[in-house]
């Protein structure tokens, strides 16, 4: 692979029974069928950050990037659970039964989402500041946040190895073995074949999982700066008053993070870069499994498109339009 190759960065996210790759200029989805054929799905896609000059810039790109790579994640999955669902009627003999409507299913998608953030909000926000009140920490702006912040890695730790030990939830975290093994082959110029992908790691440095402890560390500084500043000017704040404003500051705590990760990428042998990225692959030994070499040529097959690298030998693949 020549040098030009390997400074394109590809990266991507586990789905449902496949693998999301995103390139410098398209999106591809690889999802493998119950009946071992392999569905493809490429769409052109170029992040605003590239195409305007404000969004570009150095922090606001981080937040941007993060509410682009939300809305990717969720449709990849939507859509990977829609293809997995198809599979599961089949196995389940339950092709006769009534189709549920589009609106039934909608309602469903909303309430789900709405558990969802619900329970992100309890557990990561609503909760740390509740148990660090509770110590009679809310005077103490430094202590507050770091003992909040430390609670909610805490929670957000058990949270991921709970759901890890969910059958379905494992395989998942598979695929996301395999993508980051097919990103390190590409990176090293390796030949994309299962038998050398292989050889590498599933634990990457540029992961999303290291991107959440980035964010989850750096808002203990920012948070702690910020509330002593305003209880020198207000007073001590009352909890949801602390949570609506550092909800407000996610925006440049992201961008920050990003900035970060990014740097880390660019200097990933150097002595503080391992230390600060050291969380984040650790927790990655429990969000990615060692996946089989089926696996890793579903995530082979959606690193290629993304490239619109050759891939005519692989062999069963279904193309679906984007509609």
């Amino acid at each position: 692979m020549d040098k030009n190759k390997k400074q394109i960065q590809i990266g991507g996210q586990a789905v449902i029974e496949g693998v999301m790759m995103r390139g410098p200029e398209y999106l591809a989805v690889a999802i493998r069928r119950e009946d071992n054929s392999i569905e493809v799905k490429k769409q052109k896609f170029i992040s605003k950050t590239k195409n305007n000059k404000f969004l570009g810039l150095p922090i606001i790109r981080g937040f941007v990037s993060l509410i682009e790579m939300m809305i990717i994640g969720i449709k990849t999955l939507n859509f990977s659970a829609s293809r997995a669902e198809l599979d599961w009627e089949k196995k389940d003999d339950k092709k006769n039964k009534k189709e549920k409507s589009k609106l039934r299913k909608r309602i469903e998608e909303v309430i789900s989402y709405i558990i969802a953030f619900g329970l992100a909000f309890l557990l990561f926000a609503f909760l740390p500041y509740q148990i660090a009140d509770w110590m009679n920490l809310s005077k103490e702006n430094i202590y507050f946040n770091l003992f909040a912040g430390g609670i909610r890695i805490i929670f957000f730790i058990l949270y991921v190895w709970i759901i890890s030990k969910m059958k379905d939830v494992h395989r998942l975290f598979e695929y996301h073995g395999a993508e980051h093994k097919s990103v390190f082959a590409y990176e090293n110029g390796s030949k994309l074949s299962p038998d050398e992908i292989q050889k590498f790691s599933t634990l990457h440095p540029r992961c999303g999982t290291s991107f959440i402890f980035f964010v989850l560390l750096i808002a203990i500084l920012i948070f702690s700066i910020v509330d002593t500043i305003f209880a020198y000017f207000f007073g001590v704040p009352s909890i949801l008053l602390r949570l609506a404003y550092h909800f407000l500051l996610i925006p440049f705590i992201s961008g920050i993070s990003y900035e970060v990760l990014k740097l880390s990428g660019k200097n990933i042998n150097h002595p503080l870069v391992k230390l600060m990225t050291a969380p984040g692959l650790a927790l990655q030994r429990i969000t990615t499994q060692p996946p089989d070499d089926e696996q890793i040529e579903v995530a082979i097959i959606a690193m290629k498109c993304a490239l619109e690298m050759d891939f005519s030998q692989h062999k069963n693949l279904i193309f679906l339009e984007d509609k």
